[in-house]
């Protein structure tokens, strides 16, 4: 466990070195996510994948990282894909790597792979769990409703558990997705660029998206996809089925095969 400072803001970081030989895993939580709620899901994959190198970050306003300015303009996710990510990816000497990316961690997964070409040349491929590339609008009442569960619920308090800035954090989200200037939110012009191989893994009880999502990034990436829909699952396959889910990622890191992974 560390930090490293991105433009004055000091964000928590949990890296594993690991076998060179094989590309490096960055894992990018979800919109109200952090390092720990990824749960034991990196160390499956890692451990099933034969030890490769580990980087996970929590963003400005999770976890034990700094809060963030607010609110967050309607650009926060390419902010994220073009400006901190690169930095990460630098600091930690990463040369070639797999994207893990969950919901807003998935989109701004897909944001960096196909934006610069110094950050998209470093990863081999991505995989992408309950991905956004519109805005849908079972999406917005799903976040309508996690804002009156906060409001009214143990929400917050379950969530002041992994966020140090638990306002912060939540509201970060929240305000932004339910902002009218991001319904026109749309990232699909960013996917024809992409050519390395997409694994994509969907709940089909998600109340937060649906498998159209899937659909438009099969249609308009280059590269191979492969789609994994996991019937009675909801926003978060790899905690609810786990072991689908570190099938498909584990399979698209084989698919990748062994690269330059520092550190």
């Amino acid at each position: 466990m560390s930090t490293v400072d991105v433009d004055g803001i000091r964000l928590d970081t949990r890296v594993h070195a690991g076998d060179r030989d094989l590309a490096a895993i960055v894992f990018l939580h979800e919109g109200v996510g952090c390092i720990d709620l990824w749960r034991s899901f990196p160390q499956e994959v890692r451990v099933a994948s034969g030890g490769p190198a580990t980087v996970l970050y929590s963003r400005a306003g999770y976890g034990h990282s700094d809060p963030a300015m607010l609110p967050r303009p309607v650009t926060y996710m390419h902010d994220e894909a073009d400006g901190v990510l690169p930095e990460i990816l630098d600091r930690f000497d990463v040369e070639r790597c797999v994207i893990v990316g969950h919901s807003d961690g998935a989109s701004i997964a897909l944001l960096a792979a196909g934006g610069a070409a110094r950050t998209a040349s470093r990863i081999a491929g991505l995989v992408l769990l309950a991905p956004h590339v519109f805005v849908e609008d079972v999406t917005i009442d799903a976040i309508e409703a996690a804002r009156e569960a906060y409001l009214h619920s143990h929400l917050r308090r379950r969530l002041a558990r992994y966020h140090d800035h638990v306002d912060n954090a939540f509201y970060g989200w929240n305000d932004v997705w339910l902002s009218p200037g991001f319904r026109s939110w749309d990232i699909t012009d960013r996917l024809a660029t992409i050519t390395c191989p997409v694994a994509l893994v969907q709940g089909r009880a998600d109340p937060y998206g649906t498998t159209a999502q899937l659909d438009a990034i099969a249609a308009g990436v280059r590269g191979p996809v492969d789609q994994t829909v996991i019937d009675g699952v909801g926003h978060a396959p790899h905690v609810e089925a786990p072991g689908p889910t570190v099938a498909a990622t584990v399979a698209l890191l084989r698919e990748v095969a062994s690269g330059s992974g520092r550190p």
